[in-house]
């Protein structure tokens, strides 16, 4: 695109994570010059962040390239970067379609201290499988028969468990019912919600998964986002520049956007992209915009769900797992209700941890465990000193594995709730959101009908994109999405502009 002569736009992404860093590389690839980025935090990459435990390369944020296969583009950009390990670039890895749990290598522990057959647990991981399956279904068909996700589970476990495992000992049919609400708490982690009885079973099928096996970074997430701006020009990211207020115009006028900053600047711009997350935004739409959000955006910003996933790393001398081990399940003895929270924070909130992925290979790691805990259990977690948090996993783990000497070397927690520039981790589809919610939180301002300049303020981010929400590659194609919808403005204006007159 020819940007000459005065048609280089001044544009401002607010924001420097993975969205705003593809909108600004896309427009730079395209001829745009006149783009900054403000970011509030010292770093980029937002909610992708590589940190250390001990001498171990761990992830604070993003963990995963959710369906490493040639439709993400995260995991073509990997691999043009060459941030991938070989077994993540087989052709095998990349056409393997894991609906919903993948197969994992699992161990599985009681509260009472047992070590549990991985084979007895089988049918409730099958069970709880087929039923995320169907739960996906409705968004389709329509006229689905419960509010939730949790409550579609529990009447169909329900009738199916006195049909299907009528045969079985009540101790092993007990069990089964225990590890439900473990997978239970599982999906509470994937999804980032307090409760899968708080997940819209009509919109959960909105959400759409791609064929490979989940791969990470063996040097870090964050690599992604240095290659990604290794291109930038200098300068081009502001840190530590917050944003007070963006006052755009819903009326008739060709007027400038200005983005006023908690410094007290105010930069004019001629767009401006807004890829704060949804809990920020949640959170301080009120003051962000002038005049504010029109009332059918922000009711979609309040019916979208945004929560809270946190991870505890903890570190051992030795394993007390199987070598060949992928995940760990804790299942308590006394949940056979199909329980996804806790009674009581302070005492229980332990509880909501549902167990551990294990950090291989073990030469690069050593004995690292990675726990999983959401909800409103894991924001209290966050509150608790890591003395506390130490000596809460460490019990855990003396009480499951029945063995009271096991010592954690070192805990490392993340505390993303109490980010302020978060305020939780990603969203999901709660009760009552449905589509239109995600293409209200895509749609730029001012909305179509209005008089004024078009696409003052675009938005991008994960909780924006229809069907990949929650994923680092549902962010980064949206930020694509917003720099091409630019791009595609400025291409028609030229190709309407009229010729000059030669004489």
């Amino acid at each position: 695109m020819d940007l000459r002569h005065g048609h280089d736009p001044p544009i401002l992404i607010v924001g420097c994570g993975i969205s705003g860093v593809a909108a600004a590389g896309k427009l730079l690839r395209h001829g745009f010059r006149n783009v900054r980025i403000l970011e509030a935090t010292t770093r980029s990459g937002g909610r992708v962040k590589t940190g250390k435990l001990g001498n171990n390369i761990i992830e604070i944020g993003a963990n995963w390239i959710h369906g490493p296969s040639k439709e993400n583009p995260v995991f073509c950009l990997a691999r043009q970067f060459g941030l991938l390990e070989p077994a993540a670039l087989t052709l095998e890895n990349q056409v393997k379609h894991v609906q919903w749990n993948p197969p994992q290598v699992s161990n599985w522990f009681s509260s009472s201290g047992k070590r549990l057959k991985a084979e007895d647990m089988y049918p409730a991981e099958e069970m709880f499988a087929k039923l995320l399956c169907e739960s996906s279904q409705f968004k389709s068909q329509g006229g689905e028969p419960v509010a939730s996700v949790g409550d579609f589970i529990r009447a169909e476990v329900l009738k199916r468990t006195a049909e299907q495992w009528r045969g079985d000992d009540a101790s092993t049919r007990s069990l089964r019912l225990c590890a439900l609400s473990n997978q239970l708490k599982a999906e509470c982690c994937v999804n980032g919600t307090h409760t899968m009885y708080g997940v819209g079973l009509g919109a959960f099928g909105l959400y759409k998964g791609l064929p490979g096996l989940d791969c990470t970074f063996p040097g870090g997430y964050e690599g992604l986002v240095r290659n990604l701006m290794s291109e930038f020009p200098q300068n081009l990211v502001t840190y530590r520049r917050p944003v007070r207020c963006i006052h755009w115009h819903n009326d008739v006028g060709d007027q400038p956007v200005t983005v006023e900053c908690e410094n007290g600047e105010r930069i004019d711009a001629k767009h401006v992209i807004v890829t704060v997350p949804l809990g920020y935004l949640k959170k301080h739409h009120s003051a962000m915009f002038c005049p504010a959000l029109p009332t059918h955006k922000l009711h979609s910003v309040q019916r979208v769900g945004f929560g809270t996933n946190n991870k505890i790393f903890v570190d051992f001398d030795s394993p007390w797992w199987d070598r060949d081990c992928e995940i760990i399940y804790l299942v308590w003895e006394d949940e056979e209700d199909l329980v996804d929270q806790v009674p009581d924070l302070q005492r229980f909130w332990i509880k909501k941890l549902f167990g551990f992925t294990v950090l291989k290979p073990t030469k690069r790691y050593g004995h690292v465990l990675c726990g999983w805990i959401a909800g409103h259990e894991s924001e209290y977690m966050e509150t608790l000193t890591e003395q506390e948090v130490t000596h809460s996993m460490t019990q855990l783990i003396r009480r499951f594995t029945g063995n009271p000497t096991i010592t954690p070397r070192r805990v490392l927690r993340t505390q993303w709730f109490h980010d302020p520039w978060t305020c939780g981790s990603y969203s999901y589809p709660a009760i009552g959101c449905s589509a239109k919610d995600l293409e209200n939180l895509q749609e730029p301002l001012p909305s179509k009908g209005a008089q004024a300049q078009p696409l003052q303020v675009l938005f991008a981010g994960e909780a924006t994109h229809s069907h990949f929400y929650s994923t680092v590659h549902g962010a980064l194609l949206s930020g694509w999405r917003e720099a091409e919808r630019l791009i595609s403005h400025y291409s028609a204006i030229r190709a309407h502009k009229p010729l000059r007159s030669p004489l």
